[in-house]
């Protein structure tokens, strides 16, 4: 079943990302890396929503995360060519299997789960948000159970995957960390509203948002190679 505060979370999360890669094309626009923290937090929201509803391991979902990690790394890397990290898939699934093991009792599962925080504990980083970005969906889905204080365990894990930027961590005192870090920790709150939203018409985003991501990468570079500017 559709659900359109899941809709709408996505639909946020896309748009802030494009936003936040708006500075390739206009870099004098650094604040808009702040409203780009948005994005990550509310796609890990929706990893984790899918896993809360699913009452089994969906493998295809995995299939298409595996796909799109591969296919989303050429044009990242054009994009960014100098990153030390791979794309943001790669780290979204890792928190899928990461979140299966939180959410499912099977053994086999829980071991899965297991050696992915291992796997993204290891490589950190070369993950985009690091092993704390890894476990923001799985950090999501206890909040969700548990309530209460636990709810700031995904607020410090979306700030903690934001810190693993080695520019921010020079820069504590920096004005613009702190408005970073702040966003990361207000998309929580943000995306559990939202994520109640029911009635509104709000159009579906289906698997056309797995080539999204790539492709408006490949987008942002051609405008940058034909007029001419530098990142």
């Amino acid at each position: 079943m559709r659900s359109a505060g899941l809709d709408l979370v996505k639909w946020v999360a896309i748009i802030t990302m494009v936003v936040d890669h708006l500075r390739y094309i206009w870099p004098e626009a650094q604040a808009l890396f702040i409203v780009g923290r948005f994005a990550f937090p509310l796609f890990c929201l929706a990893v984790a929503t899918n896993v809360a509803r699913g009452g089994t391991i969906n493998l295809r979902y995995l299939g298409w995360l595996l796909v799109f990690s591969v296919l989303s790394e050429g044009p990242y890397r054009w994009v960014e060519s100098d990153s030390q990290t791979l794309n943001i898939i790669p780290t979204l699934t890792l928190g899928l299997l990461i979140a299966w093991g939180v959410q499912h009792r099977q053994i086999g599962v829980q071991l899965v789960g297991l050696a992915a925080s291992m796997v993204g504990g290891v490589y950190s980083g070369h993950l985009m948000y690091g092993l704390p970005g890894a476990l923001l969906p799985a950090g999501w889905l206890l909040a969700r159970r548990l309530g209460g204080l636990t709810w700031l365990l995904p607020c410090g894990l979306a700030v903690g995957g934001n810190l693993t930027n080695s520019w921010l961590r020079e820069h504590l005192g920096a004005s613009i960390t702190w408005m970073t870090m702040a966003s990361a920790a207000l998309a929580i709150p943000l995306g559990w509203r939202l994520l109640q939203v029911e009635h509104w018409p709000v159009p579906a985003v289906r698997r056309w948002g797995y080539l999204f991501y790539p492709v408006h990468l490949l987008l942002i570079q051609l405008w940058i190679q034909a007029h001419g500017l530098r990142l």
